[in-house]
């Protein structure tokens, strides 16, 4: 199991040369036909058919109206936006966070998937997708698997992809506000965008924090601990030309939509969320989907941040380099301080990359705080697939935006 497991990881990994996946994927191979013949793989669970769908697909299967946008920002980005125009009175705008995607608020069944619950509300819901994951993965003059186009990190994301989504969705519903849900990286990118641009905060009426996100000083996050342990390794790949990371392939939905639902890989996906409270039934969904990729270069900025109490932007490694970006030897930090908008938090007790302590520090400099709660049995991921989410979360969310329509 053990050596499956590595052979997996390995595999999915953009940073092994092709000479050695190639090996790892002959002995994947002859594991697989040995399996079958002892009849190891004879017993399936049924597979949903969302792991095969994209975002829009998987909305039509369950009975909901779609529209798919593509928005382009100002660097040239050209990002995936999907909208759910369900009700036309108020909008929601979800934003996912790091290494998932859009498709992260429909993965559920729709009485457990926050995109569906709020279109069943009478919302009107919208998907974001960061540059670099799966559905963001175009440009208006860069090549895909040029350096240039990997160039960025979520400071890029804040600066660009939101701004250029929140304006085209206020454009194109007519609403002078919105209302902006954010999971993990998607709260860090609000943060850093409502702090400094101060003609979208204007637009967001109020700011839904889940797991947020904006020091790791504390974390214990096994992936931010690869990042900054593997920093070096990191720097190294940041050379190459392809500067993808854990992208969305072929290969990781073949392992999501047929491996996961094997009995003898169960427990290898179960395990790989790290995860007790979710559905099992929608593993094959969730391994399918994610992890939706993002740049090396957006993790070697996270791991500039292990240990650091504060958010700064990324450090282009020289003070040349710094000051041809910050017009200053060294990455200026972001200030939350100077963020005006009404904001609602949820992290978990559990959570090792929202770690406690850091969500603490964070609270004491959010100077419009309208509410917070710890659930003390969540993980980061439970925010997105946890089993009780609805009742914990999501129907808090609805009730809080109901409250300001009796005002």
């Amino acid at each position: 199991m053990l050596l499956l497991v590595a052979i997996l990881i390995v595999l999915m990994s953009p940073l092994v040369c092709r000479s050695q996946m190639w090996y790892l994927f002959k002995v994947m191979s002859f594991i697989l036909i040995l399996g079958t013949t002892h009849g190891a793989f004879r017993s399936r669970r049924s597979v949903n058919p969302e792991a095969n769908m994209n975002i829009s697909q998987i909305i039509s299967y369950w009975g909901y109206p779609g529209e798919v946008h593509d928005v382009v920002t100002e660097d040239g980005y050209i990002l995936g936006l999907y909208r759910i125009p369900y009700g036309k009175k108020l909008v929601v705008y979800l934003q996912h966070g790091l290494l998932t995607s859009g498709s992260s608020w429909v993965s559920n069944l729709p009485n457990n998937s926050l995109g569906f619950i709020l279109a069943d509300a009478g919302y009107d819901v919208w998907l974001g997708n960061s540059r670099g994951t799966t559905w963001s993965r175009k440009h208006l003059y860069l090549k895909t698997n040029s350096k240039e186009f990997w160039a960025f990190s979520f400071d890029e994301m804040a600066k660009y992809d939101l701004p250029a989504s929140i304006d085209f969705i206020v454009k194109h519903t007519g609403q002078k506000e919105i209302f902006y849900v954010g999971h993990s990286q998607g709260t860090t990118i609000a943060f850093i965008t409502f702090s400094t641009i101060p003609k979208i905060a204007e637009k967001v009426k109020i700011f839904f924090a889940l797991a947020p996100v904006f020091s790791i000083k504390y974390s214990n996050s096994p992936l931010i601990k690869m990042a900054y342990k593997w920093k070096s390794v990191i720097k190294v790949c940041y050379s190459f030309p392809l500067r993808s990371f854990l992208p969305n392939t072929s290969f990781k939905r073949f392992v999501g939509s047929k491996l996961c639902p094997l009995k003898i890989f169960g427990k290898i996906c179960r395990e790989h969320k790290n995860n007790f409270l979710t559905p099992q039934s929608r593993m094959d969904v969730y391994m399918s989907h994610n992890p939706a990729g993002t740049s090396v270069q957006n993790m070697l900025h996270w791991s500039q941040l292990f240990n650091s109490s504060r958010l700064r932007a990324f450090d282009w490694g020289s003070p040349v380099l710094n000051w041809m970006h910050f017009n200053q030897t060294t990455s200026p930090f972001y200030n939350v301080t100077c963020m005006n908008v009404s904001t609602s938090t949820w992290n978990g007790a559990r959570d090792v990359l929202a770690d406690p302590q850091d969500v603490n520090n964070l609270l004491s400099e959010i100077t419009n705080h309208i509410y917070h709660k710890t659930i003390s049995s969540y993980n980061h991921i439970d925010f997105l697939f946890g089993l009780d989410v609805y009742h914990q979360v999501y129907r808090e969310i609805i009730d809080i935006i109901q409250g300001t329509l009796c005002r």
